[in-house]
């Protein structure tokens, strides 16, 4: 069985508990999640199932979408509701015009420090776990860039924010460096993810759906194909000749290129399977396949 699952992942369960009900659910143990959700968070996860795990690499290429519940005047160790207070402050004071004039600063590319408490790993270890031992937890900023920041809602002293960022954004951390700068500290209250690369929250299915639909027979309803996952690469309809070199690892030529500078593009054969993912030779105008995703 190979495709890929939207799941509207529900609060209280990790990321891999959500894979192992899926994993007993189709019966299938390759299956795999593309960008871990934090217990406390709901909404999209996508998950891969057989050769679609191929694929996942690329699932958040075009970005992720959060609505974020960041509440001021309370800072924890670990930058959510989970986590232990270390400070409280006075918000009462706090105005929405002070919170939509900072917004602007967090937009655009910039160095973000991740939480002390995430799954990066340190010495061969996850930094949360290394946190929660005891340990020194020195973390590198990364790079990320914030594309839009819409409030929703300003109910004092709880924000509801709207927030589409890249890949590797942390939104805990987003709450509390906006609670820093605006000087009453905040913590990130609330989650939900509402897209995830190309994938919506309008489109996915929970797990209690899930399960009533495979027992019904009705999987195919929400298994999407693999190629869903990398509809922002062009795509190459090949002749049957062409499409069988591919299949065999073979470089190939494309008479009418789209885009000679995209890096990747999708590769289909006369009947329309997707049969790979190519990468631009530019030196020799030739296509490489780099994943192939029928076997000749």
């Amino acid at each position: 069985m190979d495709g890929i699952l939207v799941i509207n992942k529900a609060t209280g369960m990790t990321s891999h508990d959500v894979v192992a009900r899926v994993r007993r659910l189709v019966k299938q143990k390759r299956v795999g999640h593309a960008g871990t959700l934090d217990p406390m968070a709901q909404g999209v996860l996508p998950l891969c199932l057989g050769q679609a795990t191929r694929v996942a690499e690329y699932l958040s290429e075009s970005g992720k979408a959060y609505e974020a519940g960041i509440t001021f005047g309370t800072v924890t160790d670990t930058y959510d509701t989970e986590g232990t207070v270390l400070r409280t402050a006075d918000a009462s004071t706090l105005t929405l015009e002070q919170i939509q004039a900072a917004l602007p600063h967090f937009l655009g590319k910039q160095q973000q420090l991740p939480p002390r408490y995430s799954a990066i790993k340190l010495q061969g270890q996850p930094a949360y776990k290394l946190a929660r031992a005891g340990s020194e937890v020195q973390l590198q900023p990364r790079p990320i860039e914030i594309y839009h920041l819409n409030v929703l809602a300003w109910t004092p002293p709880t924000l509801m924010l709207a927030v589409e960022c890249s890949k590797g954004t942390y939104i805990r951390s987003l709450a509390y460096d906006l609670g820093e700068y605006l000087g009453y500290g905040a913590h990130l209250s609330s989650l939900t993810r509402t897209r995830s690369g190309p994938f919506t929250l309008a489109k996915s299915v929970t797990l209690e759906a899930l399960a009533s639909a495979i027992e019904e027979n009705r999987l195919q309803e929400y298994l999407l194909p693999a190629d869903s996952a990398v509809r922002h690469f062009p795509g190459l309809t090949l002749d049957a000749e062409t499409a069988e070199r591919v299949l065999h690892g073979n470089t190939f030529r494309y008479p009418a290129l789209p885009h000679t500078q995209t890096p990747l593009a999708r590769v289909y054969d006369p009947d329309g399977r997707f049969i790979a993912l190519a990468s631009w030779n530019s030196e020799q105008c030739t296509w490489q396949p780099v994943k192939v995703f029928v076997t000749a």
